[in-house]
């Protein structure tokens, strides 16, 4: 066992001659050593007796050690000493305590600590993300599309819908901005200025964005790891209604002396799949996705059938009606036919695959849409109302026209209610009207016949797929 007085001198020279580990003792420190290693590492350790067995104990590099602490004008430390912390160490094994263990624990505190401060400052997006894909299993297809659309990165190319002024590029989700930020900074102050900001901008997004914020805290104020960083106050209902401007009901609707202009204009539509797609909106008074999410499965010409995807019960089926399934009829006429065997691409002759085509199972299909079924029907609608001299009419406002025409044929209430999806508001159709498809199919056959009576058309009879116009007089 080699010994010397440690000197900064001695501790600098000090090297290991083989390949093993070699020891430098200080002769005035029991125990105290500078260990060096084969690469050329050096620290400092201590080794003494603890509970009769011989333990070794690194203080630290002789890089971050002096051996004797060193002190500023202040008398503050400004680099450790290996004698002094080899003292220490040594009256703590005295006192019966393992400084290997206590080391470990101050070990696992500091890992503690630097792990709390991470969670604490990551960005509250990666709870939004883990309360998604603790929830989405109980969300519709729409909701969990909102839930992305308000965090979306945003910066991508647009590739459709591109309104007059507006960016090539889409904008960040309306919640990327505060999600961005850690959870304990989306206090109340920060969502007012938030919320005074997008209501200039979007007040209807905001609007959506700011309930999903809400129900999104609510449920982090339920975690263990959340709770302790979230403002549930931060959405109080009364930030936003001093925020965002009032919530209009819209009243965009077909009137009577609209049908026939609207019908004629709609019916132009080069696109076959809008055109059916916009006379189906207007004859079945559906939600927009859910039309444009029928497959050919959903739609039963022998019963005469369309089962639609429910927002609120999750499905429903509702009659297809005669002029209705007469569009179906020809546009599946469409869709079932094979392309040619060549087609003409950039001014070269190229040959369908034909042995692997498919007919699409969409009843509105697309061929350039990524899902492969229609996505924007709005740009062709509003030329086609612009062009019959119609103004504000959204699809939308197609299902508000279902319902509002529906009255001229005296249809109950609870019967249009049940073809367009709407929850029951009452008891006595919640738990006492169990109505048959035929009886709906009546009253819906109705409602489509004056539709079309004013409207210029003759509605094809049962099982007929032939459309045809009758002479304007027939509308008085």
């Amino acid at each position: 066992m080699s010994k010397a007085n440690l000197t900064a001198g001695r501790v600098e020279s000090f090297k290991c001659e083989g390949s093993s580990h070699a020891y430098l003792y200080d002769t005035q420190v029991n125990g105290l050593a500078v260990r060096a290693l084969p690469s050329g590492r050096k620290a400092y350790i201590l080794q003494a007796r603890y509970n009769g067995k011989v333990i070794r104990i690194t203080i630290g590099d002789v890089t971050a050690w002096g051996i004797e602490e060193a002190r500023d004008k202040n008398g503050e430390i400004i680099l450790p000493g290996a004698r002094q912390e080899a003292r220490r160490l040594q009256a703590e094994i005295d006192k019966g305590n393992d400084p290997r263990e206590q080391k470990a624990e101050r070990i696992a505190e500091a890992e503690a600590k630097r792990e709390a401060a991470q969670h604490t400052e990551a960005p509250a997006l990666d709870a939004w993300k883990a309360y998604i894909e603790a929830r989405k299993g109980k969300w519709s297809d729409n909701h969990l599309a909102d839930h992305e659309n308000v965090a979306k990165e945003g910066g991508k190319k647009r590739t459709r819908g591109r309104r007059p002024g507006e960016s090539e590029f889409t904008q960040p989700g309306a919640l990327r901005g505060l999600l961005l930020k850690p959870l304990s900074a989306i206090d109340a102050d920060t969502m007012r200025d938030w919320l005074q900001s997008e209501a200039t901008r979007r007040p209807t997004h905001a609007r959506l964005a700011f309930g999903l914020l809400r129900a999104f805290l609510n449920w982090c104020s339920d975690r263990k790891e959340y709770r302790d960083m979230v403002h549930v106050d931060a959405c109080a209902a009364r930030i936003a209604k001093d925020t965002l401007p009032k919530k209009a009901a819209k009243d965009d609707c077909l009137q009577r002396q609209q049908l026939k202009p609207w019908f004629e204009k709609v019916k132009t539509i080069n696109n076959p799949v809008i055109s059916t797609y916009l006379q189906v909106a207007l004859l079945t008074g559906a939600r927009r996705e859910e039309i444009a999410a029928l497959q050919w499965l959903d739609v039963d010409f022998k019963w005469n059938t369309i089962r639609m995807h429910d927002k609120v019960d999750g499905e429903r089926t509702i009659p297809l009606t005669p002029y209705v399934s007469a569009l179906l009829s020809k546009l599946k006429r469409i869709n079932d036919t094979p392309p040619p065997k060549h087609r003409i691409l950039n001014g070269k002759k190229i040959e369908n695959d034909l042995e692997n085509w498919k007919p699409p199972k969409w009843v509105f299909a697309s061929k350039t849409a990524e899902s492969g079924r229609l996505q924007e029907p709005r740009i062709q609608h509003t030329k086609a109302c612009s062009a019959a001299e119609i103004t504000g009419l959204t699809i939308h406002g197609l299902r508000r026209s279902f319902g509002t025409l529906a009255e001229w044929v005296e249809c109950p209430a609870g019967i249009v209610a049940q073809i367009q999806g709407h929850k029951p508001s009452a008891t006595a159709e919640k738990h006492y009207r169990v109505r048959p498809i035929d009886l709906l199919r009546m009253w819906h056959t109705k409602i489509e016949a004056w539709i079309l009576r004013d409207a210029g058309i003759k509605q094809p009879k049962e099982g007929k797929s032939e459309l045809q116009a009758v002479p304007t007089s027939a509308t008085a």
